[in-house]
């Protein structure tokens, strides 16, 4: 399917996988709606498409966590991207390694506002137009952490847990209409996660990539872009991705980074 001209919006597009989808669904000719908490970011990688020459993006200062800000942005974009043709639910975090007998209801409360809640708000707002066009795509970024359970990872694996519950119970909710919904669902990413998660303990969080090779944003953009340059019989609906020396959470091969 080609998606020159079509509408995409990609939440937490400030950085890392984000960012990467912007760039992604750029090439492919894409008018982006870019929505992120921090303006000045959104205002650089706008600047950085705009100069490859394609069409300025419509940014968003936004926290998928306030439901009412949501669907203020969603119901005033102008028209040119009004219409939204692609969801790419990104916004997401995590936070500590703490044990849940000895974890912060702060914590808590950030991943699963931001992780579930700000997912359902961001779809709920935009999926109706969906369905009444009777066309769209979302595609929800998961995690492995979906699919295992890691010793310290308790809350935020529960949250990604919930996004693939989320998301198979929308493909059932979509099911005879043309809006389709994929996940897509990386192991370890070198992006600004787990500076994040260890509050921006810049060396901790380079120790989690020096094992091996991880996985780079633009290889879980190209897989996003994947799902959704499907011809329109075609759903994908899960996709798995690795780094070639991981096999698991904790199973995974030392091989060293380069330099």
């Amino acid at each position: 399917m080609r998606l020159k001209d079509k509408v995409a919006l990609v939440t937490g597009a400030s950085a890392g996988i984000g960012q990467a989808c912007a760039e992604a669904f750029a090439k492919e000719g894409c008018r982006l709606v870019l929505a992120a908490r921090r303006r000045d970011r959104l205002e650089a990688v706008a600047d950085r498409l705009a100069a490859d020459g394609g069409t300025r993006p419509h940014l968003v200062e936004l926290d998928v966590r306030d439901r009412q800000a949501v669907n203020a942005a969603v119901d005033s974009l102008p028209p040119p991207w009004r219409e939204i043709d692609i969801l790419v639910n990104n916004a997401g975090l995590s936070r500590g390694l703490d044990r849940l007998h000895e974890g912060s209801h702060v914590d808590w409360e950030e991943m699963i506002d931001t992780n579930v809640k700000g997912l359902l708000w961001v779809s709920r707002a935009v999926l109706p137009g969906m369905v009444a066009r009777d066309r769209g795509h979302v595609i929800n970024v998961g995690s492995i952490a979906g699919h295992q359970v890691y010793q310290g990872g308790n809350v935020y694996c529960a949250t990604k847990f919930a996004v693939q519950a989320l998301s198979r119970g929308l493909r059932l909710d979509l099911l005879g209409t043309r809006v389709r919904c994929s996940t897509v669902d990386p192991g370890m990413v070198q992006t600004e996660f787990s500076e994040v998660r260890f509050r921006g303990d810049r060396d901790r969080a380079d120790k989690v990539y020096r094992s091996f090779p991880p996985l780079t944003a633009a290889d879980v953009a190209d897989a996003i872009v994947y799902c959704a340059t499907r011809p329109s019989h075609v759903a994908v609906q899960e996709i798995v991705l690795m780094p070639q020396d991981q096999g698991a959470v904790y199973a995974s091969h030392p091989r060293g980074v380069p330099d």
